[in-house]
């Protein structure tokens, strides 16, 4: 006895669909929401993201990471509804990341100093200093304010990536040197123009000079 193994009409199409269905199936799967995809990034980078960079991760465009990154500050910082976070989402050197809040700069700094003991020295931080006030400025134009010589401590701010080779001098041969971004993102600013002023730490005068010859 044969066995009539064609489709009736009735059945033909639902056995089409049904394939059509499995097939759409991982296209039409829904998205996770744009701001927890940005909470995902920001949360592993190591530096600032520009909003050209998130847009190119996430597929979308300047708008949407625009709109969803200020719906990520508003969030964070609970004024969606939300609880206020122990972080905040943070726009310095040409980017946003995400940073400790101040309240818990003190508890954070002590931890991450228990963790990880690896920190400038002083001889570096006061050579670092003297460069992000004055550059560009040179190798010896440092050494002379801080009068010591200063060629280790500037190849390990090179190393840490806080400084870089900003010129050359053309007629005297001397590199000038400069901050670079990675140093604003490390103090939580967005230029330069944030340091804060040296003038109120400067002796005013008022127990007067020594007379200048």
């Amino acid at each position: 006895m044969s066995i009539d193994t064609t489709m009736s009409s009735d059945t033909a199409p639902a056995a089409e669909n049904a394939g059509n269905t499995e097939n759409t199936e991982g296209t039409d799967a829904p998205r996770p929401p744009l701001e927890r995809t940005l909470e995902a990034i920001l949360m592993v980078a190591d530096e600032p993201q520009g909003l050209l960079q998130l847009a190119a991760a996430v597929d979308a465009t300047l708008g949407e990471v625009r709109a969803s990154v200020a719906r990520l500050v508003a969030d964070f910082d609970g004024l969606a509804g939300t609880v206020r976070r122990g972080f905040e989402l943070r726009e310095v050197a040409g980017g946003w990341r995400i940073y400790v809040r101040p309240e818990h700069d003190v508890t954070v700094a002590d931890f991450v100093v228990t963790q990880n003991p690896s920190r400038l020295s002083q001889a570096a931080l006061e050579t670092l200093a003297v460069i992000a006030y004055k550059q560009p400025i040179s190798r010896g134009a440092v050494a002379s304010i801080r009068a010591v010589n200063v060629d280790s401590v500037v190849r390990t701010l090179l190393g840490r990536g806080l400084i870089t080779e900003a010129f050359t001098d053309s007629e005297t041969g001397a590199i000038n040197y400069g901050t670079t971004d990675l140093l604003l993102a490390q103090l939580g600013i967005n230029s330069l123009d944030e340091l804060p002023y040296l003038s109120p730490l400067l002796n005013d005068g008022a127990n007067g000079f020594e007379e200048l010859p």
